[in-house]
């Protein structure tokens, strides 16, 4: 998607930058663990066909992806800043954040994993409407899925502070992604492209033995909805998406992402 080509996400615990060309050799690494790829459902990909899926996701209109990595020196520990649920989101300088550093914040040594979004239409309700909804507005399923690449970057809690971020990014940047979501499939759909679309449900697979990520998405609200599929898998649901509610609530309950902001991702210091 090209809604978070230009800003980066940071919290006292994470930073979240939009997934780069120059991230493309580490990802590239990491996916030559055969752990690593039986747990993504991935394919083993030469080091070209990674650079060719970090493009084709970039223009993608579905697939929203932030690279994980260490949070940056000096990120606010017991405030909240950045956009509110007003939509009020610039992530500019000029907004009296400092920038990301794209090459540096982000360097291969930060990297810990990434966290996904793939969006599909929502047709639960059995009016055969593929996801039209009500007067027009286009409904959609998002699946989410986050990964922490490295062993010794698990289970210190990294992947919990980089869901709570995306989620709020989700909440706070909803109209401008949907958006984005209803032009690159209006062809597909009767109705006219716009940004009178909404995120319905918010979904996450996960292996049934993976204890530990059915307990992340619970903690984060997610229910468990079903029995296991012909994979393995258990579908965590937070049903119900509610852009501007979900911001009150998160807030309200005290799992708000401290020091929350979006920051200017900038190339500029980038090596040619």
């Amino acid at each position: 998607m090209r809604a978070n080509e230009h800003k980066a996400i940071s919290t006292s615990k994470i930073l979240l930058v939009p997934y780069d060309a120059h991230h493309v050799g580490q990802y590239h690494q990491w996916m030559q663990s055969d752990a690593l790829r039986e747990a993504t459902a991935s394919d083993l990909l030469s080091l070209a066909e990674e650079y060719e899926n970090q493009q084709s996701w970039r223009a993608a209109s579905d697939k929203l992806t932030f690279i994980v990595c260490r949070p940056v020196a000096g990120a606010p520990a017991a405030t909240r800043e950045g956009a509110g649920p007003d939509g009020d989101n610039d992530a500019g300088p000029a907004a009296g954040r400092p920038a990301v550093h794209a090459g540096e914040d982000d360097a291969p040594a930060r990297m810990v994993g990434d966290v996904n979004l793939f969006l599909t239409a929502c047709d639960d309700d059995g009016d055969g409407d593929g996801g039209g909804g009500r007067n027009g507005t286009l409904d959609a399923k998002g699946e989410i899925d986050i990964m922490i690449a490295a062993a010794d970057h698990r289970r210190k809690g990294l992947g919990e502070a980089a869901v709570r971020a995306f989620l709020r990014y989700l909440a706070i940047n909803h109209d401008a992604i949907m958006a984005e979501y209803a032009r690159g499939v209006a062809s597909s759909l009767s109705h006219t492209a716009g940004s009178n679309a909404r995120l319905k449900k918010l979904v996450a697979k996960i292996n049934a033995d993976n204890a530990g990520s059915i307990r992340l998405f619970g903690n984060l609200g997610f229910q468990k909805q079903g029995d296991p599929d012909y994979f393995n898998e258990v579908s965590m649901v937070l049903p119900d998406f509610s852009p501007g509610l979900h911001v009150v609530a998160t807030t309200a309950s005290g799992v708000d992402p401290v020091g929350y902001t979006e920051r200017f991702y900038d190339r500029a210091r980038l090596k040619k």
